[in-house]
């Protein structure tokens, strides 16, 4: 979808500002109304819809989100083409936009509401002021231990694990769904960590003192020390441990989500989507190419 222009955005502004009240009124005259208008405008009207599908009220977001399904414009690999060309990289939006090419029809704001909850009940159990790694802890009593959190074991290939939206609906996923699982509830208590990638196992880092330290969301939280990573590191023959043990970008992130999902859909005989994830990687990499040749 193309950017506005500032008349442009004005004038769309004024034009569905009186809807916004409007969206979750279900008397019949009401809604017909409002699907001539989606209609007559239609490229305005799923930004809108789109815009309120992402509020923090669920209960405009839901009906938005239910007039996008029934006016047929869900299209998750479409909207996730358009996130990778963007290059606004935003780990929380990136990954439910992921999730959208396979289950384009899930609801975004239960999944964020339920986000919400966690990121409140260990607001609770926060008693400032707290070092990093209690933080830590708390997260690890709430996710873990509180709403049962687990790393996948014995359906590890299973595609699933890597939709994040899944994860917390099954609550078991990948390392790097665990990881990112744990950022996103980190960042809504202002509380630094970042991706780490590496090779065999994704995790989560924290700097914020004077050592790094480390944790592993798919083992329940546990807590590594940087010498710890080390002699992990050690197995993978890594000439230069200092560097793989900082953080990756999102992309970087969003990108080892693919892989593995082109992976899990080769065992699980699914060419379609094992390709349809693969275009994901190398559209990627070809916006990569052009934004460090420029």
């Amino acid at each position: 979808m193309r950017q506005m222009q500032t008349s442009e955005s004005e004038d769309f502004q004024n034009r569905w500002r009186p809807w916004r009240s409007l969206l979750d009124d279900e008397t019949p005259v009401v809604r017909e109304a409002l699907v001539d208008q989606l209609k007559l405008f239609p490229e305005e009207g799923r930004l809108f819809l789109q815009q309120m599908s992402e509020e923090d009220d669920p209960i405009s977001a839901r009906h938005a989100f239910e007039l996008i399904k029934s006016l047929g414009w869900v299209d998750g690999i479409s909207d996730f083409m358009a996130f990778i060309r963007s290059q606004r990289y935003e780990l929380e939006t990136g990954w439910f936009l992921l999730d959208r090419t396979v289950h384009p029809a899930f609801e975004l704001s239960s999944a964020t509401f339920f986000l919400d909850k966690l990121s409140r009940r260990c607001r609770e159990l926060l008693t400032p002021p707290m070092s990093p790694r209690e933080m830590c802890y708390v997260l690890n009593r709430v996710l873990f231990h509180e709403y049962g959190f687990r790393g996948a074991g014995k359906d590890f290939e299973n595609p699933e694990n890597s939709f994040l939206h899944r994860v917390i609906e099954r609550r078991r996923g990948l390392p790097i769904t665990m990881s990112v699982l744990y950022l996103l509830i980190a960042r809504r208590l202002s509380f630094d960590l970042e991706p780490i990638g590496l090779p065999g196992r994704f995790m989560v880092g924290c700097f914020s003192e004077e050592k790094p330290f480390y944790v592993d969301p798919w083992s329940g939280g546990k807590i590594h020390e940087v010498e710890d990573m080390e002699v992990y590191l050690e197995d993978y023959s890594i000439e230069d441990s200092t560097s793989a043990l900082l953080p990756v970008t999102v992309a970087d992130t969003l990108v080892r989500g693919c892989r593995n999902l082109v992976h899990h859909y080769i065992l699980a005989e699914d060419e379609p989507k094992s390709k349809l994830f693969n275009s994901f990687v190398l559209e990627f990499e070809r916006v990569r190419r052009i934004a460090t040749s420029a």
